[in-house]
């Protein structure tokens, strides 16, 4: 059974107070909701992804607990004049384990295209030393879902990384599905639509290595609340979030956190 992955990007939010007490008082929660659990014991994981300035703090605080730190963006770059950007060694450095990639503000507002994309997927890849997961991140816009090209449009962010990487890089990285239509609106994609394009992802991958596809973890995000993540968790190739706005607030996010346990322990 794959793990669940509870992940929170927190965009360009945050600061150093925000940064200890979040943190500390996710990892409080959690401890509490699984000691009072049959497991006795975190049976998922959770990830946050503060903005850079944070990442080492991020990454000190969370040292002795069960929360991992993720990067928002790297560069594909190992060094060199590239004023502004961060590299996957530098990020290793200070503790991060994840990165994110892709994620459709980077791609609507900034610009950066499938190649890009892939090409910072294949640096994760090939920078063995640093061992940070990608996340790739992937979905489609509301015109999109509306025009039947959702599928389309998902298998070619797929694509442009399976074509430069190869489906063997799949085998220590997370995919997230997000419809840009669902992230930040209020708009949640129902579980059966979530579980639909999740499906078809993790069909995509199996055509190709059934061993991959099955051990991938591919989580949803798109304006997940406490109020409906064990209904989006409970399905079948959903196996987890990453969270944007309720990832920003300790009662939220730990909320949940404690829907994902619940979920474990009704299974």
């Amino acid at each position: 059974m794959r793990r669940f992955l509870v992940a929170g990007n927190w965009k360009m939010h945050g600061s150093s107070e925000m940064t200890a007490d979040l943190i500390s008082g996710v990892a409080r929660r959690a401890f509490d909701a699984a000691r009072l659990s049959e497991q006795k014991e975190l049976s998922y994981d959770i990830l946050v992804c503060p903005p850079a300035p944070y990442l080492g703090q991020a990454a000190n605080h969370s040292e002795s607990l069960p929360i991992a730190v993720g990067a928002q963006n790297v560069s594909q770059h190992e060094s060199g004049a590239f004023t502004g950007e961060v590299s996957l060694a530098m990020l290793s450095e200070i503790g991060c384990e994840y990165v994110l990639l892709g994620h459709s503000e980077r791609r609507e507002l900034f610009g950066e295209s499938d190649t890009l994309i892939a090409e910072k997927f294949a640096a994760c890849v090939a920078n063995s030393s640093a061992s940070i997961v990608p996340v790739l991140c992937i979905g489609e816009t509301l015109e999109d879902r509306q025009s039947g090209d959702t599928e389309a449009v998902v298998e070619a962010q797929l694509d442009a990384v399976i074509n430069k990487v190869g489906i063997a890089a799949f085998d220590n990285a997370v995919i997230a599905y997000e419809p840009v239509w669902a992230i930040g609106t209020g708009e949640t994609a129902s579980p059966e639509q979530a579980q639909e394009v999740h499906a078809f992802i993790r069909a995509k991958l199996n055509g190709l290595d059934s061993a991959i596809a099955d051990k991938i973890r591919i989580v949803y995000g798109g304006s997940v609340k406490p109020s409906n993540a064990g209904e989006l968790f409970a399905q079948k190739d959903i196996d987890g979030g990453l969270i944007g706005g309720a990832s920003l607030d300790v009662d939220s996010f730990s909320g949940i956190c404690e829907a994902t346990q619940k979920l474990i322990e009704n299974t």
